[in-house]
């Protein structure tokens, strides 16, 4: 039998494949789920159970949520990476950790072939297979959805006449939960007209009356809550705990995918948008004007390559240096009041706020320069315009 390591979600899609690749293709199936924060240890034994029911020969849960933050999340925050202006790249970003956590278990396992579940028409085939294909040519890439052209009903229909129960209901919205948040696909998502119905969110309101909460920040770090301590990933949890109860971070992501359509998702990210938000406001009070243009040019291009599978690339490693050089300054508290669906941002405390009274207060007096050093610094600075109106009106 061809030893195969199918990257398991628990899903539709990746449940057909470990039935039909164990059942009907007699590969030696092993299942592994590559944990980024969407499952706790209940969820994980369950989808355990499901994969050998399934005919998987094994199953592994790889714990990948700090090599998660570290390899990916902490630049994101640090570049203040929103797709599209809106989107926080919740799973495009998981996905590079997955594929790289994947090819290192096949390896161990002397696996001949690799599978996933993902479809032709979106984004994950392409995170997938670009990873596998550099770094593990040798790995034949397996994908039963893709190949096969299969609807979602089809699927199920598969299962059931196998004698595996899966019902269209817990098939009807496409859920992928990570410690950067979770995308919600239903056929709302299809086309461009409907929002998502409230249901369709992981979380509901159950807070209503506003709280405040301060956040501090070192080094571009999320490193306490309402002075709390507590590993940035913790925080990012706690974060997530508090914020989803009133229903913060819901939007829908339209874009172009890495295939050349349009794509839409929704997605609720309550811990990520809160924090690139306030992250960005400490940083508005302490980098120079000319650090705050520069990182969001190369920030956009971060997580532009981040989205379309091209971690790999040396420009990345290249990016990510300039983008934690950034951060040496950006500390100090953010404070936060949350209500239902939004938040407020009220300002900052940081011994590196560069809105230091002692050098004047803006559009109420000056301490530095004299009034006739304002207008000749004006004089000097209209040089350029005077020469091209006069040039110009010839």
């Amino acid at each position: 039998m061809k030893k195969l390591v199918l990257a398991y979600s628990g899903g539709l899609d990746t449940s057909y494949c470990a039935h039909q690749l164990s059942q009907q293709e007699g590969y030696e199936v092993h299942a592994v789920t590559v944990n980024t924060g969407g499952f706790d240890a209940g969820q994980l034994s369950g989808i355990e159970a499901r994969a050998l029911e399934l005919g998987a020969t094994s199953y592994t849960a790889i714990d990948a949520v700090q090599t998660f933050y570290d390899k990916v999340v902490k630049y994101l925050i640090f570049g203040n990476v929103l797709r599209n202006n809106t989107y926080p790249l919740s799973v495009s970003a998981e996905r590079i950790v997955q594929a790289l956590e994947i090819v290192g278990h096949a390896r161990k396992l002397g696996a001949t072939h690799i599978a996933h579940g993902s479809t032709g028409a979106g984004n994950d085939q392409v995170r997938f297979d670009l990873i596998f294909q550099i770094i593990a040519p040798e790995i034949e890439i397996i994908t039963p959805i893709r190949d096969r052209q299969l609807s979602r009903e089809a699927e199920i229909a598969y299962l059931q006449e196998n004698g595996i129960t899966y019902s269209w209901e817990k098939a009807k919205y496409s859920i992928n939960q990570g410690l950067w948040g979770t995308s919600v696909g239903g056929v709302e998502t299809l086309s461009s007209r409907k929002a998502l119905p409230e249901q369709a969110y992981p979380s509901q309101l159950t807070e209503k009356e506003p709280r405040s909460i301060a956040l501090t920040f070192k080094k571009g770090e999320l490193t306490a809550i309402d002075g709390k301590q507590a590993s940035p990933v913790e925080n990012i949890r706690s974060l997530e705990a508090i914020a989803s109860a009133y229903a913060i971070g819901r939007d829908i992501h339209v874009g172009d995918t890495i295939i050349g359509i349009k794509g839409r998702v929704g997605f609720e990210a309550a811990s990520a948008l809160i924090t690139i938000k306030a992250h960005h406001l400490l940083e508005k009070h302490t980098l120079s004007k000319w650090q705050q243009f520069q990182k969001e040019q190369l920030a956009n291009f971060y997580g532009m390559l981040l989205h379309e599978g091209q971690y790999l690339d040396e420009v990345m490693r290249n990016l990510e240096a300039f983008l934690s050089d950034t951060q040496r300054h950006v500390s100090g508290d953010v404070f936060v009041t949350l209500h239902p669906y939004r938040f407020e941002l009220e300002g900052i405390e940081s011994e590196n706020d560069l809105m230091n009274a002692s050098f004047g207060s803006y559009g109420e007096m000056n301490k530095g320069w004299t009034a006739e050093e304002a207008k000749g610094f004006i004089k000097i600075l209209s040089n350029p315009g005077k020469i091209a109106r006069k040039t110009q009106a010839k």
